[in-house]
């Protein structure tokens, strides 16, 4: 699928690392290193602006490899960029280590995916349909 972008950093196009990859990886544009202290949470820029389709939406998810190594996650889990948002792509960052850690432009920051969603019509019902769990929770299994 095309899908339009203009791209203001000086960082290459995003792209797939792999032929199996589902996510591209993001890359900081910084004009000055961005240290985040433990605990600390910052907007990280990309100099990324995009034109999703409209029945679309690109997440925004956590590199695993630096969420392992250097405890740096995404604040909201999955961002979610709507079709209708045309500002630059931003990274909600956290440091949930015990040490400070650099961001520098041009590091690999976080993937985005672009998935598809459906539009929600709720039909108002007096009863719904029971299954085997019904309303069985939160470890309702066992763990």
């Amino acid at each position: 699928m095309k899908v339009k972008i203009i791209n203001k950093s000086n960082n290459p196009m995003p792209e797939y690392a792999t032929i199996g990859s589902s996510g591209m990886d993001i890359k900081a544009f910084l004009d000055k290193d961005i240290t985040l202290k433990p605990l600390e949470r910052k907007m990280i820029p990309t100099g990324l602006y995009i034109s999703i389709p409209i029945g679309y939406e690109i997440q925004v998810r956590a590199r695993s490899g630096m969420s392992i190594k250097h405890g740096i996650t995404l604040v909201n889990a999955v961002g979610t960029i709507d079709s209708d948002y045309r500002g630059e792509i931003g990274v909600l960052a956290i440091n949930l280590s015990n040490k400070e850690y650099t961001i520098k432009t041009g590091d690999k920051i976080a993937q985005m995916i672009l998935a598809k969603y459906e539009i929600i019509e709720f039909e108002e019902v007096d009863n719904l349909d029971e299954t085997d769990r019904n309303t069985g929770g939160f470890g309702h299994t066992g763990y």
